[in-house]
């Protein structure tokens, strides 16, 4: 296979492992500050009540970016448990994706302990977008080079509508998080609706690869 690929193999097992191993330490960072909270926290004398409502942000960004990271886990997780063969350029996207997620507790620090400003909203969801976008960049290589896995076509195909949509949601939720401040954060609930925009991704392509079926049919009928 790796000849047919043009390229050298690596072990998925290795890989996957090391992939763990980043995605625990990354979520391990997200309870740092707040660890350095509890302690400064002591030193002034505050109590329990005190700690939460002081540092109710952090904690809210601590949940939010715990649950982000293993939701793009999961889904790693289920891409490449099919498979079966790690190529350069395949590792080389994988190794883009855990940048992100390594990099994810910075702006989640920054959201927690500083105030809000766009630019910071645009660092944090930023990152969330490439990290999708990383996810994206690897399904379309193993729909390019379906011999390195066992998931069918349409699989993958049907994944990538659903990180284009997950890519289009979180780009209206970026604006709308920096600047309508009512809403903030919560603008990113917009990505439940991904599954939704996925299905209409979805039926917009399908009729668009019946529409140009029929018109090479009409071309071939002509001759």
């Amino acid at each position: 296979m790796a000849d047919r690929l043009g390229g050298q193999q690596y072990s998925t097992e290795r890989f996957t492992t090391f992939v763990d191993a980043v995605v625990a330490i990354a979520m391990t960072l997200l309870i740092l500050p707040l660890l350095e909270s509890v302690s400064d926290a002591g030193a002034a004398n505050l109590s329990t009540a005190e700690f939460l409502e002081e540092h109710h942000g952090q904690l809210l960004s601590f949940a939010l970016s715990f649950v982000l990271i293993a939701s793009f886990w999961l889904e790693h997780h289920r891409l490449y448990a099919g498979v079966k063969g790690m190529t350069g350029g395949l590792l080389w996207i994988n190794i883009a994706w855990m940048v992100t997620i390594v990099w994810l507790p910075v702006p989640t620090a920054m959201l927690g302990q500083m105030d809000e400003d766009p630019l910071q909203t645009a660092v944090y969801i930023g990152t969330l977008i490439l990290t999708q976008v990383t996810t994206l960049a690897a399904k379309v290589y193993l729909r390019r080079h379906p011999a390195l896995t066992d998931l069918p076509s349409d699989v993958l195909r049907r994944g990538v509508l659903g990180d284009v949509a997950a890519i289009i949601l979180f780009l209206i939720a970026l604006p709308i998080a920096a600047w309508v401040h009512p809403i903030g954060y919560a603008a990113l609930l917009l990505v439940i609706l991904s599954s939704p925009l996925e299905r209409l991704l979805n039926h917009a392509t399908a009729r668009g690869r019946r529409g140009r079926g029929t018109d090479d049919a009409r071309d071939g009928s002509d001759h």
